[in-house]
């Protein structure tokens, strides 16, 4: 194993470390508690944003503190949920007084730890917190990390949407609606051509042959649908979006959001090049684009490979999008 690491018990303290250092006037780090804020936080009648998750999944969810998206983010060791207390201390650091919105990816040890974060922040404080759980990972129903479906590509972009929202002033109530509805009008699938390799397990995850690659994996590694034998680009397009579309809660005529992610290890040349071939099957299904993203936005360590989301766009919607945003991991207008 070659990893730019020192022991590989201290990566995230260390990267957390780093993060401090190198965005110093967008966010403020917790160290002890492994928690990400930004600088500004609590925003007074603002309604706070509150994600997390294992690490080595960057720059998710860190990387989109910042004006327009969270406003804290919890950080486990690698592929492991945080635990209640950090969640526990972000919902309260960021209550402005308007509430605190969890938005939480659909894994068992993550919807556990924030069900239980939400209790004590009620009855330890008084904060008001609702909950949305992403789970718009069309591959599989369950999984080794799940009961029902993975929370994936969608939980980014949920997080921009959502939290352009609470830029406005919305309320809690309605801002937990729209990311319910966000939630619900996006799908994904995702495909591995390599395994990752977790520092402190010291070997891949799983093994691959040259000549094959993982239909459906989950972003911790985990197994997808089946393995089939390595093809072009574009079927591989084909067998990521059929089954998006075949699922995707859409009416005719709605224009969609069309996200390339990678997993890490996937240049972005072969990132656009797979983006092309995914709006060429939308375009023969009379499907417009009416925006996008292409890059390595919630990654698996050094895993190649990537996802395809689909995310069924309104006036509304696409409003929220491109309203400013200004994080490590995402930013324009702002």
């Amino acid at each position: 194993m070659k990893k730019l690491i020192n022991d590989p018990e201290d990566v995230v303290v260390e990267a957390l470390r780093g993060m401090a250092a190198a965005h110093p006037d967008h966010l403020r780090v917790d160290l002890e508690k492994k928690v990400i804020y930004r600088k500004d936080a609590p925003v007074r009648g603002k309604v706070g944003l509150v994600s997390g998750g294992g690490s080595g999944h960057e720059p998710m969810h860190g990387g989109f503190v910042g004006l327009g998206m969270l406003d804290a983010a919890c950080a486990g060791e690698v592929f492991t949920s945080p635990v209640p207390d950090q969640m526990m201390a972000a919902t309260t650091a960021v209550d402005g007084g308007a509430g605190v919105l969890h938005i939480v990816k659909n894994y068992t040890g993550d919807v556990m730890n924030f069900e239980m974060a939400a209790e004590m922040a009620d009855a330890d404080s008084g904060i008001q917190v609702r909950t949305v759980v992403t789970n718009d990972d069309v591959a599989v129903k369950d999984s080794l990390y799940t009961a029902g479906r993975r929370g994936v590509g969608v939980t980014v972009l949920l997080e921009k949407i959502v939290g352009a929202a609470a830029e406005q002033g919305r309320p809690l109530e309605e801002i937990a609606d729209l990311a319910t509805k966000v939630n619900e009008s996006g799908r994904s699938m995702g495909l591995a051509l390599t395994s990752c390799t977790v520092p402190s397990a010291g070997k891949p995850t799983f093994e691959l042959g040259d000549d094959e690659f993982e239909l459906g994996i989950g972003i911790h590694g985990e197994p997808g649908r089946e393995r089939r034998p390595m093809a072009s680009a574009r079927e591989l397009a084909q067998q990521l979006v059929e089954p998006i579309l075949e699922d995707l809660p859409r009416k005719d005529g709605q224009p969609v959001l069309a996200f390339v992610n990678g997993m890490g290890g996937t240049p972005l040349i072969e990132q656009y090049l797979m983006f092309n071939e995914v709006q060429t099957i939308l375009a023969k299904a009379d499907i417009q684009v009416a925006r996008s993203l292409v890059g390595n936005y919630i990654t698996s360590l050094e895993m190649a490979g990537l996802s395809v989301t689909l995310l069924t766009l309104d006036d509304d919607l696409i409003g929220l999008w491109d309203a400013p945003v200004n994080t490590p991991g995402l930013r324009w207008g702002a």
